[in-house]
């Protein structure tokens, strides 16, 4: 995000990146910084990051251009509890340590948490559907995060809006429809007939309270 709050790329980036990386005349960056209304941040789960030494590069690349490799679990130990999605772990920490970590980092920006959500595998055919319904584990997710949401606010970061992923279940990428992010569920079996999970139900009975 450097470019669109200061004009450039990190001087680090750029080191690494090399002639990979395009360059803005003094126009161009003028133009671009600060061009932004808010940092929208989406926020699912973290990983442990470690070293990778550039010696161990053969071929340079956006994905080993930050010298790291991230993973999910330390000495063994998972850094959280695996959702539906292989790469998703829960860590509600993490969102409170990425909007502290904006704040600081790039002037204290308006942010809007663009997508926040947790997955769980789509058991149809394997659970009833009142058993589906029941997504306890989404409702404590959704809790936790914006529990840390809350605590980074009350440490002056400017969240003005915040958006749960999803509405309803999905074509997820390359999961497809192997995986449910929804609070409401979707009968993908009878005319894609929307039912409201436990979760959908808990937002509403939060957003009630929040406007009495």
């Amino acid at each position: 995000m450097d470019p669109v709050v200061f004009g450039d790329y990190p001087s680090s980036m750029r080191s690494l990146v090399g002639k990979r990386l395009p360059k803005f005349t003094k126009e161009e960056s003028a133009f671009i910084k600060g061009s932004f209304d808010f940092i929208g941040l989406n926020y699912y789960t973290a990983f442990y990051a470690e070293n990778l030494p550039i010696s161990n590069i053969s071929h340079p690349s956006s994905l080993t251009d930050s010298l790291a490799t991230s993973r999910s679990d330390r000495n063994g130990v998972l850094i959280g509890p695996q959702a539906g999605s292989t790469w998703l772990h829960v860590y509600p920490k993490g969102i409170r340590k990425l909007l502290l970590y904006t704040k600081k980092k790039y002037n204290d920006p308006v942010i809007y948490i663009t997508e926040n959500g947790v997955s769980e595998v789509n058991n149809e055919g394997k659970l009833t559907l009142k058993q589906q319904l029941n997504d306890t584990m989404r409702i404590d997710y959704y809790r936790s995060h914006l529990s840390f949401l809350r605590l980074a606010m009350a440490e002056g970061v400017k969240v003005k809006g915040y958006f749960a992923w999803s509405f309803l279940d999905d074509f997820e990428w390359n999961s497809g429809y192997t995986v449910r992010f929804g609070i409401i569920y979707i009968d993908y079996k009878n005319g894609l007939k929307r039912i409201p999970k436990l979760s959908a139900r808990w937002f509403k009975n939060f957003l009630e309270k929040k406007k009495a």
